[in-house]
């Protein structure tokens, strides 16, 4: 039976740093990795507060874990998004579910307390 959901998250700027800390404190939740091309983004500098690895290519992290449950894409960026579901279609992974960017958003909303709006959102 599965204790944790394990969770990669991709893009740590400013938007998503209330949800990130809400996932690393949640003892349900594993976080596999935190990524984004800043190291020094706000939400890979509070992920290694909490002690989850991060990395600045979610591709390899990916690649190495295929038993993560729940990609959460913050990062805005059509080109993740694109990468992220090209991927999936040809690693075989059947297991991964990539989290809709309206959901993400609505997560991130909910944590802060208001509307938000992620980078190049639609």
């Amino acid at each position: 039976m599965q204790t944790k959901f394990r969770i990669l998250v991709i893009g740590a700027g400013h938007a998503g740093v209330e949800l990130l800390r809400q996932l690393a404190t949640a003892e349900f939740i594993e976080l596999v990795c935190v990524c984004d091309l800043n190291p020094d983004a706000p939400g890979m500098q509070l992920a290694r507060e909490y002690g989850a690895p991060t990395s600045t290519d979610y591709l390899l992290i990916l690649r190495d874990n295929r038993n993560i449950d729940i990609i959460i894409d913050v990062s805005g960026v059509e080109e993740v998004e694109d990468s992220l579901h090209t991927f999936m279609k040809y690693s075989d992974n059947k297991h991964t579910i990539i989290m809709h960017e309206s959901i993400a958003r609505l997560m991130v909303s909910l944590s802060k307390g208001k509307m938000v709006t992620i980078k190049n959102s639609k």
